[in-house]
């Protein structure tokens, strides 16, 4: 597992973007869970954020993509909106504890 951040570094409601070992992630917190996903849209295999860490739609209740505005489930990764529905984001194996965030690359 590589650690990623503290655990208050990812506020609710909100995402952050990371590179380990030359892979790019991003990591969502919802309702007190954190996610994990490789930061690639299955369109067109191009990194989801339009802005550093912006990796949510307007109500913070999807994760977008900026290019193509596609919309995926939070707690699983499925595109449920845009060119590349029925698809999903690349949920990679992670954990929460006392020291913070872990993810499984």
């Amino acid at each position: 597992m590589k650690f990623l951040c503290s655990s208050d570094t990812l506020a609710p409601d909100s995402s952050l973007g990371f590179e380990i070992d030359g892979c790019k992630l991003l990591a969502v917190r919802r309702d007190g869970i954190a996610y994990f996903y490789i930061n690639r849209c299955p369109h067109r295999g191009i990194p989801l954020e339009w802005q550093p860490d912006r990796f949510l739609d307007d109500s913070a209740s999807m994760i977008q993509c900026a290019t193509h505005g596609a919309l995926f489930l939070i707690e699983n990764g499925e595109c449920i909106a845009g060119p590349c529905a029925g698809q999903s984001l690349t949920a990679l194996p992670g954990r929460e504890d006392a020291q913070g965030l872990w993810v499984q690359l």
